[in-house]
């Protein structure tokens, strides 16, 4: 069983889908989470009530990842609470309306790639200092499997998707030396709240189990199936990994 026992994770959006389902699954392998949520403050109490239940530490802090002062206020007041973390797991994210680059709205594109990429970028410079004092950190991006295709009409979430995993593999190199692992987990379709959206949305699918048979393993992506991998690329196992993508996606775009 993973041991993250003394250890403090900071999951953005951990408030529900997959961010919650990582953030409880750390809580389960011994750590404290705190949990960045945009808008849905009850899901975030909800989520971090769980993590109690476990009898581990969680508490929630809400803030627009896009926005650099609003995350710096929010991180001060984590550190505050927490006195510091050795994972960082950026997850906060929206979708993109699914339009051609001509017809793609410019403030759509700023918030997108300015939560993805920026969000990341601005928490992981918030935060990485307070790693380098720990005897180990973690970093974890959770990208996409778009970044594989790049399919049309999907610009702005394919460039914030890509623009957070050239993030990652470049603070990889930069904070080897330091004891901080940079990985990043890119999953497929899950059933999430935005994977029914979408397949509701691309396929005319209402109940995403229809996909079940065709899914590779006889099933869709569960959000525990992104979690654990991000659980063992936090232990000691996985302490000579990093630098790397691992899609969790069945084996297939």
């Amino acid at each position: 069983m993973a041991d993250l026992s003394g250890r403090t994770a900071f999951v953005t959006g951990g408030g529900r889908g997959i961010g919650a389902t990582i953030a409880e699954q750390l809580a389960d392998a011994g750590a404290d989470i705190a949990i960045n949520y945009r808008r849905d403050e009850d899901a975030a109490n909800e989520t971090a009530e769980t993590i109690r239940a476990l009898g581990r530490r969680s508490e929630t802090y809400s803030a627009d990842l896009s926005d650099f002062d609003v995350c710096s206020a929010m991180t001060e007041r984590a550190l505050s609470d927490f006195g510091g973390f050795d994972i960082l797991v950026n997850n906060g994210g929206i979708a993109s309306r699914g339009q051609s680059v001509a017809d793609t709205d410019p403030e759509e594109m700023r918030r997108v790639v300015g939560t993805h990429a920026f969000g990341s970028f601005y928490m992981s410079k918030l935060l990485i200092p307070t790693m380098r004092e720990r005897e180990r950190g973690d970093v974890v991006m959770i990208s996409s499997g778009a970044t594989a295709g790049l399919s049309a009409n999907g610009g702005p979430y394919n460039m914030g998707k890509t623009a957070m995993e050239a993030l990652a593999f470049t603070l990889a190199k930069e904070e080897r030396r330091n004891g901080i692992r940079v990985n990043v987990v890119a999953p497929g379709l899950v059933e999430t709240e935005m994977g029914r959206r979408l397949v509701r949305a691309t396929r005319g699918v209402e109940d995403i189990r229809e996909l079940d048979e065709g899914s590779p393993f006889g099933f869709v992506c569960q959000p525990e199936d992104i979690a654990n991998a991000v659980v063992f690329l936090c232990t000691e196992e996985a302490r000579y990994i990093t630098n790397q993508r691992i899609y969790v996606n069945g084996g297939g775009f």
